[in-house]
């Protein structure tokens, strides 16, 4: 039989701020090394996990339908979407930059929120899971979502060096705004996740 072994089982809390493990107690509610407030676990990381998760689905729409950069050239203005600036640089023989732009841009912000509702998933139905694997998987998202801001730094260096007057102009649209929203809220959203919760679970 297997047996789930937590620090919290065993009477352990670990100090969110400097890592100092401590033993629970009614008495004690503060860190002795650093003073900050003792949790078992972090308050309401799941309704925090999970009202930020749906704000950038939400987001993560018109992120993608509404143009994020309209390039101007001689009066004449093109607005691109996320994707169909991904085929414009296809079509101009940037394959590296078009698939960089795919991966960082529409493929990890969307892993990033599957993976997050799968474990928020596994969380409130209780799955019996593979607490270490699943640990990991929370780990590359918390890891991996900051690449995701790669199209609003692009768009950015355009906009500041592109800037000709009436020959060419590049002018950030909508959609990056609501982009850049996806990317800080799900990034918010793997910090306010407790990963403990998902050991909490197992063999219940």
């Amino acid at each position: 039989m297997k047996i789930n072994k937590t620090a919290l089982r065993q009477g352990l809390c670990r100090c969110h701020d400097c890592g100092k493990l401590a033993r629970i107690s009614t008495k004690c509610i503060l860190c002795t090394r650093c003073g900050s407030q003792l949790h078992t676990r972090l308050p309401h990381s799941f309704q925090r996990t999970l009202a930020l998760l749906l704000s950038g689905v939400a987001l993560y729409i018109p992120a993608n339908l509404f143009p994020i950069m309209t390039v101007t050239q001689l009066g004449v203005g093109e607005p691109h979407t996320i994707f169909g600036g991904i085929v414009a640089l296809i079509h101009s023989d940037m394959l590296p930059i078009a698939m960089l732009v795919l991966v960082a841009s529409i493929l990890v912000p969307l892993l990033k929120l599957l993976g997050l509702s799968l474990l928020l998933l596994c969380v409130h139905y209780r799955w019996q899971v593979n607490a270490k694997r699943w640990t990991q998987m929370y780990r590359i998202i918390s890891f991996v979502g900051r690449w995701s801001m790669l199209d609003i730094f692009m768009i950015s260096i355009l906009v500041s060096l592109v800037n000709l007057g009436g020959v060419a102009q590049i002018i950030a649209g909508s959609a990056a705004t609501a982009f850049g929203a996806v990317v800080v809220l799900t990034m918010f959203a793997a910090k306010s996740f407790d990963p403990r919760l998902i050991w909490d679970v197992q063999n219940d």
